[in-house]
């Protein structure tokens, strides 16, 4: 049974990482591999832990260092929250996906470690560190130490085979606007000629700034993506920044595992005012100057490599837990020897 349920998980790796866009976007496939890896026995957590400390050992250790630094700031000790729930005690509560990223990597602690963490999309920061999606930028939010959450909807990468300059000239978006800068972008540039953009959310369908649905592939024939905020992150910019398109959007005003924050302007995407009213003039400027356009674009797709080597970011969501248990004082906190 245990080989069984081994092989099970090799031939699914083996699958998804063959098929455009991943058979995770199918509900039964998602659910049948994470919840089916969680029931394996403590053997197969063991051999993956075991081969992710060998691993280890060819990665150059200040990368490690650096992404895991960034994530979980500082190294300043800190007690143990009373709202951090021991690996024993976790369970589902809210947002099966949050739930799934988090328990992949809780195998390889021992029960009694606790971890402190918020799942759903807020930005508040705790007086403790606290494991979230996103955090703000420009404050001090130390505390928030960023983990791979939410990784099914937001780290998804594109094939795109079409050249920038064989795509049609104008700037796409598609999503919802429960938020205001969403709405004054789609309400500027509704009817404007270098713009095609609208809502999808089935309640705004009597509003006049709906267009409805638009898939990936179709947005990809665009020269420009827009790339708005929601409640925190645009959950485009990831497969955006993977395409031949050029990223447009305002600076960041928070970040996740992607590390936004990072970003540079005219570098990895094209930056407008707040309020857009410089976005005709780049969109045009960047139309005619295809070379400026694919170095961005070449930028982008250098930084999207960081996140595409599942084996390094699995040890690198390991290693964050793994400093939050040390800087806690929680001893003994490894379920196998490394």
């Amino acid at each position: 049974m245990i080989r069984i349920l081994i092989l099970f998980q090799f031939l699914i790796a083996k699958l998804d990482s063959f098929i455009f866009m991943g058979l995770e976007d199918i509900n039964a496939f998602y659910y049948a591999k994470n919840f089916g890896r969680n029931a394996l026995p403590k053997s197969y957590f063991r051999m993956y832990f075991k081969k992710l400390m060998e691993y280890k050992k060819t990665v150059d250790p200040d990368l490690l260092q650096k992404r895991v630094d960034y994530y979980l700031k500082g190294n300043k000790n800190f007690q143990i929250p009373e709202a951090a729930v021991a690996v024993k005690d976790f369970k589902k509560t809210k947002g099966t996906g949050y739930y799934l990223d988090l328990k992949e990597f809780l195998h390889y602690f021992n029960p009694q470690v606790k971890f402190a963490y918020h799942f759903g999309d807020e930005l508040h920061i705790n007086p403790y560190p606290t494991l979230f999606k996103a955090r703000m930028l420009e404050v001090d939010n130390a505390n928030s130490v960023l983990f791979k959450l939410n990784k099914r909807r937001h780290f998804k990468w594109v094939e795109d085979a079409t050249p920038f300059g064989k795509k049609n000239k104008k700037v796409v978006w598609r999503g919802r606007a429960h938020q205001k800068q969403r709405r004054d972008f789609v309400e500027k540039f509704w009817e404007h000629p270098l713009f095609d953009v609208g809502l999808i959310t089935p309640k705004q369908n009597d509003l006049p700034l709906h267009k409805g649905f638009m898939d990936i592939p179709s947005q990809l024939g665009h020269q420009f993506i827009a790339c708005i905020e929601g409640f925190d992150v645009a959950t485009n910019l990831k497969w955006a920044m993977s395409s031949n398109s050029l990223c447009i959007m305002p600076k960041p005003t928070c970040e996740t595992w992607f590390m936004e924050g990072t970003l540079k302007a005219g570098i990895h995407y094209v930056e407008v005012k707040d309020d857009f009213s410089d976005m005709e003039e780049k969109v045009t400027y960047f139309s005619e100057h295809a070379e400026d356009s694919k170095e961005i674009i070449k930028n982008a797709h250098q930084h999207v490599a960081q996140f595409k080597n599942k084996k390094l970011e699995d040890l690198l969501c390991f290693l964050v837990l793994e400093k939050y248990a040390q800087l806690s004082g929680q001893e003994d906190y490894l379920r196998f020897k490394s």
